[in-house]
């Protein structure tokens, strides 16, 4: 099938959000690949502060103060002294791909040493339909060297549009605070050289350190939730946006991808710091992901604008009873809905249409654009 042809001018395509409460020095290790993009800072914290950013990258950075004055009485659903608040700029973003990277991530060296692009294979991951529908022992069918294997369904062979790519990281795993105090000094030193599409029906712990996604396709469903400041959760923001954009990816039969790109993560968090972030959600987890495996979402939702408002509604009617804290939350995910429509009256229906996703017996097709220019329907 081959690798499709990456844009030479996707930097009118493509924003880079990076949450943060230090200077950005890290972006010196990601000149050659950041430099070209603009960068959607959000600094979290102390809105006084001035955070450094090296020179030459074209950026814009909000404070708590701008979020507040942009938002006015619907900031509060945006987290504050989280990570979470980076997706405050999914929604100030216009472009059509984001990809967020955590400030402790630096370039990865593939094991004969060649420096990852992360950002072209996320762009690479995004452009290549996905297999949801059916596995490919061969992982990505689309990647070069590879096929379908024999006894894959010809109709299906088009795959799906993908709308997000989960990258993962070398170094220092993505654990919870149990894990790392029983594995301190544990890391992940095996680098795999595959992409697969995670199946419908299937969720996924996503990690938001080193994450790309179809802005136009799936954007108002990367909410990253309630943490942090105030709140009774935390790093639990990105698996929330995870389990909600999968569960919507599959009703609209869109892909998402996970494996490489990988980075190189720099540093462990404090273990018992995390363990009082997350022990709560370490509880409520087993009853949320039952939720999100048996959550299904109307025929008439179809947008993610759509999904999203009746998934917060199944939010508060089932997960509400478990704790006040989702009530709440399910509160938020309208108000953020409410917010994203304001900053974007473009509707997603027309997002959907351009990307080319037409629903033919139950299966989303797509175009694929093929290395030689053709185009394969």
């Amino acid at each position: 099938m081959g690798h499709p042809v990456v844009p030479s001018s996707l930097e009118d395509e493509l924003d880079i959000v990076i949450p943060t409460i230090r200077n950005l020095d890290f972006l010196e290790m990601w000149r050659p690949f950041f430099q070209k993009y603009h960068l959607i800072v959000i600094q979290d914290g102390d809105p006084n502060r001035v955070v450094q950013v090296p020179d030459g990258f074209d950026y814009e950075l909000y404070t708590r103060r701008d979020i507040e004055r942009i938002l006015g009485d619907k900031a509060w659903c945006i987290s504050f002294k989280d990570s979470a608040c980076r997706c405050f700029g999914y929604m100030v973003s216009k472009k059509k791909y984001i990809y967020t990277i955590d400030d402790d991530c630096f370039v990865a060296n593939t094991p004969t040493g060649e420096s990852i692009n992360a950002l072209e294979q996320h762009v690479r991951n995004l452009l290549t339909p996905s297999t949801p529908l059916f596995f490919n022992t061969l992982y990505d069918p689309f990647a070069e060297g590879a096929d379908f294997v024999r006894g894959y369904p010809f109709s299906w062979r088009q795959g799906t549009p993908t709308a997000v790519s989960h990258g993962l990281w070398l170094n220092i795993p993505d654990y919870d605070a149990p894990t790392q105090m029983v594995k301190p000094h544990e890391r992940n030193t095996c680098y795999v050289d595959a992409v697969l599409t995670i199946p419908k029906g299937s969720l996924f712990p996503m990690c938001g350190m080193n994450l790309a996604f179809n802005r136009d396709l799936i954007g108002p469903s990367m909410y990253f939730g309630l943490m942090g400041d105030g709140q009774p959760l935390g790093r639990y923001d990105d698996m929330w946006a995870g389990w909600c954009s999968k569960v919507i990816c599959d009703h609209l039969l869109l892909g998402v991808k996970t494996g490489k790109p990988y980075i190189w993560h720099s540093k462990a968090s404090n273990p018992f710091v995390n363990l009082k972030k997350e022990y709560k959600g370490i509880f409520w987890q087993e009853d949320i992901i039952p939720f999100f495996q048996e959550v299904t979402l109307s025929k008439e939702a179809t947008t993610p604008e759509a999904c999203y408002l009746e998934l917060a509604e199944k939010v508060a009617e089932k997960l509400g009873p478990l704790d006040p804290y989702f009530t709440k939350l399910a509160k938020a995910m309208v108000v953020w809905i409410e917010a994203w429509r304001e900053l974007n009256p473009k509707k997603a229906s027309e997002e959907l249409s351009k990307a080319g996703v037409a629903k033919e017996n139950g299966v989303a097709k797509a175009s694929v654009t093929l290395p030689n220019g053709a185009v394969k329907a």
